[in-house]
C-alpha cells in the first residue's frame, strides 16, 4: 500500500512538472503610414488611406515548456502573416537575444485579416498591383512592431497558469458562398448540423500570473472576416478583431488604461475563414433590394451591385464593425469568466518548408495527383459579396474569355498541362510563371504545428474554407489520437492559426473547387491543394507526436533586392497664407453632452512625414481640478475618435488639385463622446510634423481646441429649460445620439 502511494505521488509529480510553463505577453504598434498608401485585402486602386480609426498592434505570447522549448504565437493586425517580414523579424531577434531563440520552427506570425491596413508588406507582385510595389514605411513599420512585441513578452516571461475554453457563438458570421458548401457531401455536412455552413466555435487560451494571480492575456480565435469596414473606407482600422481586442484588453487593464498600453493583452485572432462573412445581413442588389443571383452573385448580370452589408443600420460600416466585435467580446470575456480546462503537457513544434506548386499527392483511393504552379482564375477578379470586383467578371465562371485570355498570355501563357491541372479553373492570371518583375506568387510555403499539451496550434499559410478547415482538423485530431501519447479519455483540441507565416490565397475542399467562385478560383495550388496540405500536415503531425525532425526545403526566398517601389516619398508641406502649422480651422463649440460629436480641424501636413509609432496624431484631454493640468483619456487609437486627412481647398475637383500643387492639408478630429465619460473640461489636440522645402528638415508642431465642457445630462436639461429649440440643440444622453 505505501508503495502504492509513493507511486501515486511520483505519478503527481510528473503531472505537475509537465504542466509548468512561463509565459510573457506583449504589445506594440505596426500602424505604419497613416496616408496615400493603397489598402491590404480589396485590392481596389482607389482605396487608399486618408487617416486613422483604429490603430494596428502586433500582439505577442512566449510560452515555455519546463525543458526549456519555448515558441512564439503573434497575432498582427494586418491582412495575413508574410514570409519576408519573418525573415527580417528573425534577422532583428538574433541580433538581440542570438541565434537559435526564436526561429522559422517555433515562431508563429498570423494576420487578423483587416482589410484596412496598408498594404505592401508582401514580397510578391501579385499582392502589390494596387500598392505600386512594395512599400517600405509599411513593410519597417510591421518588422519593428512585430520584432519589439516579441521582445517585450520575452522580457516578461514568468510562472503563469493557462486554461482553455471553447464554445458556440451564434449570429457573428455568415457564409459567402453558401452553394460551395453545399457542394459537400451530405453525410459530411450532417456532422456539423448543429453548427451549419460556417464554423461557431471560439477557441480559447488564458493566461495567469502565478506570482500575482492576476490575468495576463488571451488569444480567441473565432471563424469571420474582418471586413466589416467595406471598401469604401479609407481610415486604417483593426476592424471587428480590433474593436473586440481593445474592449477585452479595457475590460481588463481598466477604462483607464488607453489602447496597447496595458499589462493585458488580447488577440481575437483568425482560423479557417476563407468563405466566412461578418455581414449577416447577407448580399442583396444595392439598386433593386431584391436578393443576388445565388450561384454568381450578381445582379442583372453584373457583380458590382451585389454587396452584402450587416448588421449596422442601413448599412453603417462602424456599427457593423461595433456589433460583430461586441459579439466576439463578450462571448470571449464569458468563456474567460467561465469553468475552464486547465492545460498540462509538453511544449514541442515541428515546421517545414514544402514546395506547393509541384506536389504528389496520394489520395484515399491509393491514386496519386500532383498540385499545380500557381494561378488565379477568372472568378478571382469578380471578387466577393464582401468587396466585388469589376469588368464584367463574375463568381461560378468556369469558362474564359477570347479577350481577357490574351490579356493574360501577353504576362504568360500558360501550358496544356497547367490548363488540365488546375480545371475546372480558367486560367486567368499564370502567376506561377510570370517572367517579370519577380515572382508574382509563392511556390514554398512555411507549414508548423505547435503542441501545449493537448492542444495543437495548426498555423496555415492561407485561407481554409470552412469545410476545409474542418477536413485538415478532424485528420489531426484522428492521428494524435490513433498515436495514443495522450491520457486514456482526454480529447486532443486543434485550432487553426490562419493567414499564418506567408500568404498563398485560398483552399478550398475539391467539391467547392468545381463550383468555382470567388474562394476556389483563388485556390492557387489547383483542385487537390487540400489534399496536399493534409498529407504534409500529417506527416509534420506524426513527426511531432514520435519525437523526430521533420524534412524541409531550405526556405522560402528573399526578393528584397529586386523590390519596386513606385509609392512616392512625401514632399514639402505648406501652410496656407497667415496661417501656422497646427493653428486651428475649425475650433469646438463651449459646452457638449454625451453622446454628441466634438469635431475640430487643424492646419496640419503629411502623416507620412511621422508615423508616430507608439505615438497619435491626436489626444482628448480633461482637465484634472483646478490644476490646470490635463491628461490624456483618449488617443488616435481609440474607438471614439476619428483623424482625417483632407485637402487644405474643398472647393471642388480644380481645387483638389491645386491643393496638392500647394501641399497644404487640414486635419478633421473628431472625437464621439462616450457615455462612460466624466463631466468636466476638455479639449482636443493635434501633433504632426511638416517637411520643410529647403533641406527636407522635418518639424514638430502641436495645435489645441479651445477649452470646451462636457455637461451631465440632468445640468443640460436644466440649463436649456429657456426654450425649445436651446433644449434640442443642448439635448444629450440617448436621445442626443439621434440629433443631427
Amino acid at each position: 500500500m505505501a508503495a502504492f502511494a509513493l507511486l501515486l505521488c511520483l505519478l503527481v509529480a510528473l503531472v505537475a512538472a509537465v504542466s509548468a510553463y512561463d509565459v510573457g505577453v506583449g504589445i506594440y504598434d505596426i500602424t505604419g503610414p497613416a496616408t496615400e498608401v493603397n489598402f491590404m485585402g480589396y485590392a481596389l486602386p482607389g482605396q487608399r488611406g486618408q487617416g486613422i480609426h483604429l490603430r494596428l498592434f502586433a500582439r505577442s505570447y512566449v510560452i515555455v515548456g519546463d525543458d526549456g522549448k519555448r515558441i512564439c504565437y503573434v497575432s498582427v493586425d494586418g491582412g495575413m502573416g508574410s514570409d519576408i517580414v519573418n525573415q527580417y523579424v528573425i534577422q532583428n531577434l538574433e541580433k538581440e537575444l542570438g541565434q537559435g531563440v526564436y526561429t522559422y520552427d517555433n515562431l508563429s506570425v498570423s494576420g487578423t485579416h483587416t482589410h484596412s491596413g496598408p498594404a505592401g508588406y508582401l514580397q510578391y507582385v501579385l499582392y502589390q498591383v494596387t500598392s505600386l510595389g512594395y512599400v517600405k514605411e509599411t513593410f519597417d513599420a510591421w518588422v519593428n512592431g512585430i520584432t519589439q512585441s516579441i521582445l517585450m513578452a520575452h522580457r516578461n516571461v514568468q510562472p503563469a497558469k493557462m486554461t482553455f475554453n471553447q464554445g458556440l457563438l451564434f449570429g457573428a458570421n455568415i457564409n459567402r458562398s453558401p452553394t460551395s458548401y453545399l457542394l459537400n457531401p451530405q453525410a459530411e455536412q450532417d456532422l456539423y448540423a448543429s453548427q451549419g455552413d460556417t464554423d461557431k466555435n471560439m477557441f480559447s487560451l488564458h493566461f495567469s500570473s502565478k506570482k500575482t494571480g492576476k490575468p495576463m492575456g488571451s488569444v480567441n480565435w473565432f471563424a469571420v472576416h474582418a471586413t466589416s469596414m467595406n471598401n469604401t473606407n479609407k481610415l486604417i482600422s483593426s476592424d471587428n478583431r480590433g474593436y473586440a481586442s481593445q474592449m477585452m484588453e479595457r475590460y481588463v487593464n481598466g477604462p483607464d488604461a488607453l489602447a496597447g498600453t496595458g499589462p493585458f493583452v488580447a488577440a481575437f485572432a483568425s482560423t479557417n475563414l476563407g468563405d466566412v462573412s461578418p455581414n449577416t445581413n447577407g448580399a442583396k442588389c444595392i439598386d433593386t433590394g431584391l436578393p443576388c443571383d445565388g450561384t454568381k452573385s450578381t445582379c442583372n448580370g453584373r457583380c458590382e451591385n451585389c454587396i452584402a452589408f450587416g448588421p449596422g443600420t442601413n448599412g453603417d460600416i462602424f456599427e457593423s464593425t461595433q456589433i460583430i466585435g461586441d459579439k466576439q467580446f463578450q462571448f470571449a470575456k464569458g468563456l474567460m469568466s467561465a469553468d475552464v480546462v486547465e492545460v498540462a503537457g509538453p511544449l514541442d513544434y515541428r515546421h517545414s518548408f514544402v514546395d506547393m506548386s509541384k506536389l504528389n499527392v496520394t489520395l484515399s483511393d491509393g491514386s496519386v495527383v500532383t498540385t499545380c504552379s500557381p494561378a488565379m482564375g477568372y472568378a478571382f477578379a469578380a471578387g466577393t459579396t464582401d468587396g466585388p470586383g469589376m469588368f464584367h467578371f463574375t463568381q461560378g465562371t468556369t469558362s474564359g474569355n477570347p479577350f481577357w485570355d490574351r490579356v493574360r498570355d501577353f504576362l504568360s501563357e500558360p501550358t496544356a498541362e497547367e490548363i488540365a491541372c488546375q480545371a475546372p479553373k480558367p486560367i486567368l492570371l499564370n502567376t506561377g510563371d510570370v517572367p517579370r518583375p519577380y515572382e508574382w506568387d509563392p511556390k514554398i510555403v512555411p507549414l508548423s504545428i505547435f503542441r501545449i499539451g493537448h492542444i495543437f496550434v495548426v498555423s496555415v499559410p492561407s485561407e481554409f474554407t470552412t469545410m476545409a478547415g474542418r477536413r485538415l482538423r478532424k485528420a489531426m485530431a484522428d492521428i494524435v489520437t490513433s498515436s495514443g501519447v495522450l491520457p486514456a479519455g482526454q480529447a486532443p483540441q486543434i485550432t487553426i492559426a490562419g493567414l499564418a507565416n506567408s500568404y498563398s490565397s485560398y483552399v478550398t475542399t475539391f467539391e467547392e473547387y468545381q463550383a468555382q467562385r470567388y474562394e476556389a478560383a483563388s485556390n492557387i495550388f489547383g483542385p487537390h491543394a487540400l489534399e496536399g496540405y493534409i498529407q504534409e500536415y500529417s506527416r509534420i503531425m506524426k513527426d511531432l507526436l514520435s519525437g523526430k525532425p521533420s524534412e524541409s526545403l531550405e526556405g522560402t526566398p528573399d526578393l528584397m533586392s529586386v523590390q519596386t517601389e513606385q509609392m512616392p516619398s512625401p514632399t514639402f508641406d505648406k501652410a496656407p497664407k497667415d496661417k501656422n502649422f497646427g493653428d486651428l480651422l475649425q475650433d469646438a463649440k463651449a459646452t457638449y453632452n454625451v453622446g454628441q460629436q466634438v469635431e475640430v480641424k487643424f492646419v496640419s501636413a503629411n502623416p507620412r512625414n511621422n508615423q508616430r509609432i507608439q505615438g497619435t496624431f491626436l489626444t482628448v484631454e480633461k482637465q484634472i481640478g483646478a490644476t490646470r493640468a490635463f491628461k490624456v483619456v483618449a488617443r488616435d487609437a481609440e474607438w471614439e475618435t476619428k483623424f482625417r486627412l483632407t485637402s487644405g481647398d474643398q472647393s471642388g475637383v480644380n481645387g483638389v488639385i491645386a491643393d496638392k500643387l500647394n501641399h497644404e492639408s487640414v486635419a478633421s478630429i473628431t472625437w464621439d463622446i462616450p457615455s462612460t465619460a466624466e463631466p468636466g473640461v476638455y479639449r482636443i489636440c493635434h501633433f504632426g510634423d511638416h517637411k520643410k522645402l529647403l533641406g527636407g528638415v522635418v518639424v514638430p508642431f502641436t495645435g489645441c481646441s479651445s477649452e470646451f465642457e462636457l455637461q451631465l445630462p440632468a445640468a443640460a436639461e436644466k440649463s436649456s429649460s429657456s426654450g425649445k429649440k436651446k433644449a434640442k440643440r443642448h439635448l444629450g444622453g440617448f436621445f442626443g445620439l439621434f440629433q443631427k
